[in-house]
């Protein structure tokens, strides 16, 4: 996995296909009806309550483009600065709930290029949302024409499909010609999150899905069916498929009763195992082993924090789930749980990766190295008191550190014969397993490690092949099926390209903490519980000759072969590192050619093991309508999905400070190229910045001053690792990492969004500044100088807070202070 490459597709050119002909009387379109309301909302209509104020946990995340001069809606009732009629909610639909990224690096890649398969004059969608004198038809080489079977009732062009919250296009509508859309200081794309689960989830469906015999893409509500034979039209390529007679039907209503011609977002689950050895425990949700690889070069104030935190993350985890302990220096100790009366550890030693004999030896040993909670809570719990301070007068930098060797003995113990054995058949509960490493100082003994000094000769090539052994050893981990999750604490620097390589290549993440406390306690607790599944695979297919031509994110090109299957499949797979509810991937999306069509349709199939072992395949279908309107597209822009897109494209580049800085000039150049591309006024040469895209501009000015360009984070590797996670964040995450949000305190508990400006900090207010992977609160000197009404207020900023940022991973530092500047 190569972080200096971008996935780039070349043009190609394109084919059509030749249809049989069909009754045209037969033939009938499944789009749905178009929604009532003229506003897209990012959730349900109930969650918009007219009451102007709200209680601390009632306040979710925002997601809503509003006028510069309002605050974003999206906020169930917490009051804005002014009283005015509800803007029009032109939004990104629904705001991930989870805001936690998975993996702390960008996975941009090469791929082969895709070409959709146009049906040269056919337009299914154009058909049914406009009233024409005369039917759409496409020709197939025979006498005969295949018709729409129009609707009673005359859909609007502007409708839009109903979407997924695990697909945010950055506009609801697609530029038909090419040049334009293709601009790049704007630029269109998606944010997809795989593994996000959604409320109300997608309908599930227990059988094999059709497919097209041609390009490979799923039925969907808007394909087109011949009522008579059953047959479905690809709204990808046009080419026509058989069903197998499963949907005949006298009228679209009654196919309407199946889920994957009603709903544009459906999950295909297989429950039978098909890997060989795994048989499933119960029906029951299956969850991997842990395994806690601990450093023990640890002062004394630093164990008592880690041990406090370890004590509580045992007592959180569930009773089920399987824990191994390991302690690393010098040596790698495996602690036995069979020993119940005191700690008892088998030792390796840690210059060289252990052998297969001494690996073997002990797996296959009478110790008892993987235990369930259930069983050997209390045991556990003696091992953590066991732990002692790092007795040599050694600087931190200078102990010996063998990390490597610790995670290749913790993935010989979750391989190893750690199952429950009954009646001769070997149970292993699915799901991914997970190393959480617990890091204070940086790998300087054994394999992948380097020097102790900066100042070594031989540094930089050595760090160079810690790295490639370090990533290496990630992507055997990920072989695997186990995610290792690095979780670093303290002040000694930990040469964080070396650890990262590990974490990125399994599909973990690393984090670094001020100390051993209450932050990393809850990092512990949320790391070990947020995978989703694994054997990810995420599909997409475009329609008209569109094509993705860049992709960020946690995952590879994947090596996938289906030309036997289906002849012209080109579509973009995409190998998940780990399937996480937090993760996103960001496309860049172009066009080849002016597009046609009034409609195009863009696929996105997620594959994959879920943590019950089922075979999972989520299929979301999404229709867009073009427009040859610049204004009318530009209306239709998400001003925050785009800035995200923006920006995740723009830290890509950043991979050092001085990238950072750099940056920061593109993007006003990105500002200026947008106003000159878009802004020109009416029979002038004068240019100004498009009125459709207000919110952009402070979007992308908070993204230039703030944390990832700026130089608030001190040390590049603070810097690195933030840039890095905000890479593969969560739309929401990400949005909060570029733009905080502001929220005043009011009488009575309750709290008032206001733009993230210093006008908001008023000598007499409480402020809590949400930034994603930190949260503030900012007490007015005035407030603070009234005792009891500066208690109770930072409590309920406290309360706030916490509840914000509950789901979130990594969990962000509260902090709580008094100054004259935010920044």
């Amino acid at each position: 996995m190569n972080n200096n490459n971008q996935l780039q597709q070349s043009p190609s050119s394109s084919s059509s296909n030749a249809y049989p002909s069909s009754n045209p009387s037969d033939i009938t379109s499944l789009s749905p009806p178009p929604p009532p309301p003229t506003f897209s909302s990012p959730s349900p209509p109930t969650r918009f309550p007219p009451p102007p104020l709200l209680r601390p946990n009632q306040v979710p995340t925002p997601s809503v483009k509003v006028p510069p001069n309002l605050l974003s809606p999206a906020n169930n009732g917490i009051r804005t600065p002014m009283s005015s009629p509800a803007p029009h909610l032109s939004t990104p639909p629904g705001p991930p709930v989870f805001s936690s990224p998975l993996q702390p690096a960008a996975v941009p890649f090469r791929t082969s290029p895709a070409t959709p398969q146009p049906l040269a004059a056919f337009s299914p969608a154009s058909s049914l949302s406009l009233p024409t004198s005369s039917s759409p038809q496409f020709s197939d080489g025979a006498p005969g024409q295949l018709l729409h079977q129009m609707s009673d009732t005359a859909e609007d062009y502007n409708h839009v499909s109903e979407h997924s919250p695990n697909v945010l296009f950055t506009a609801h509508k697609v530029l038909k010609e090419k040049k334009v859309a293709n601009i790049p200081s704007l630029g269109f794309g998606a944010l997809v999150s795989a593994g996000q689960e959604v409320s109300p989830g997608p309908q599930i469906i227990q059988r094999d899905p059709h497919r097209c015999q041609n390009c490979g893409s799923y039925s969907n509500l808007y394909c087109n069916i011949l009522l008579g034979s059953g047959q479905w039209q690809c709204v990808i390529c046009r080419n026509l498929n058989t069903s197998g007679g499963e949907y005949i039907a006298s009228s679209k209503e009654e196919l309407r009763n199946l889920p994957e011609l009603s709903s544009p977002s459906v999950e295909y689950v297989q429950t039978v195992n098909k890997r060989p050895g795994f048989i499933p425990v119960s029906d029951s949700r299956a969850t991997g082993p842990i395994v806690l690889v601990i450093d023990e070069c640890l002062d004394e104030v630093q164990l008592q924090h880690l041990q406090s935190s370890l004590h509580a993350f045992v007592d959180s985890l569930p009773p089920t789930t399987r824990l191994g302990i390991v302690l690393y220096g010098r040596a790698v100790s495996v602690y036995d749980f069979s020993e119940e009366s005191t700690a008892s550890a088998d030792v390796l030693p840690g210059k060289e990766s252990p052998s297969q004999e001494s690996l073997k030896a002990m797996v296959y040993g009478s110790g008892i190295y993987l235990a369930s909670i259930h069983a050997s809570l209390p045991v556990a719990h003696s091992i953590f008191s066991s732990f002692r301070p790092y007795k040599l007068n050694l600087p931190e930098t200078s102990r010996d550190r063998c990390l490597g060797a610790a995670v290749e003995v913790a993935l010989a113990l979750i391989q190893g014969p750690s199952a429950e054995i009954s009646r001769g058949v070997v149970k292993r509960p699915g799901g991914n397993s997970r190393i959480i490493v617990c890091a204070g100082g940086p790998v300087t003994y054994g394999p992948g490690s380097v020097p102790h000094s900066f100042s070594h000769p031989n540094y930089l090539h050595m760090e160079k092949t810690a790295i490639k052994w370090m990533e290496n050893l990630g992507h055997e981990s990920h072989r695997q099926s186990t995610v290792i999750d690095v979780l670093c604490a303290g002040t000694c620097p930990v040469r964080v390209p070396i650890l990262q390589s590990l974490a990125k290549a399994s599909g973990g993440v690393l984090v670094l903490h001020d100390d051993f406390g209450e932050a990393f306690g809850v990092n512990l607790q949320r790391a070990s519980a947020r995978a989703a599944g694994s054997h990810g695979l995420l599909e997409i297919r475009c329609s008209d000759n569109i094509f993705v031509s860049q992709v960020i994110g946690p995952g590879e090109e994947a090596d996938v072969d289906s030309s036997e299957a289906f002849r012209n499949d080109t579509a973009l797979s995409i190998q998940m590192l780990s399937v996480e509810e937090t993760q996103s991937f960001a496309l860049c999306i172009e066009s080849r050619s002016d597009i046609k069509s009034d409609f195009v349709y863009f696929q996105f199939v997620i594959q994959y093991s879920n943590a019950y072992q089922a075979e999972v395949s989520r299929v979301i279908t999404v229709k867009l309508p073009t427009v040859d309107s610049v204004p009318k597209y530009l209306e239709s822009v998400q001003d925050e999905v785009a800035a995200v897109l923006i920006a995740k494209k723009t830290l890509l580049r950043a991979k050092n400070f001085n990238d950072a800085l750099d940056m920061r000039l593109t993007i006003d150049e990105r500002v200026k190229d947008i106003a000159t591309k878009f802004g020109q006024l009416p029979k002038s040469k004068l240019y100004q910045f498009p009125k459709e895209l207000s919110l952009l501009p402070e979007l992308l000015f908070h993204l230039r001053r703030g944390p990832l360009l700026g130089s608030i984070v001190g040390h590049e590797d603070e810097r690195s690792v933030l840039r890095n996670l905000f890479l593969n964040a969560s739309f929401d995450l990400s949005l909060r990492m570029v733009a905080p949000r502001c929220l005043m305190h009011r009488e009575g508990g309750t709290f008032e969004e206001l733009p993230a400006h210093d006008l908001a900090m008023q000598s007499d207010a409480a402020v809590v500044l949400d930034h994603g992977t930190d949260v503030f609160i900012w007490l007015g000197a005035e407030l603070a100088a009234q005792e009891g009404k500066s208690a109770a207020a930072l409590a309920a900023c406290r309360t706030l807070a916490e509840e914000l940022t509950e789901l979130r991973f990594p969990a962000p530092r509260i902090l709580a202070f008094k100054v004259t500047f935010l920044y």
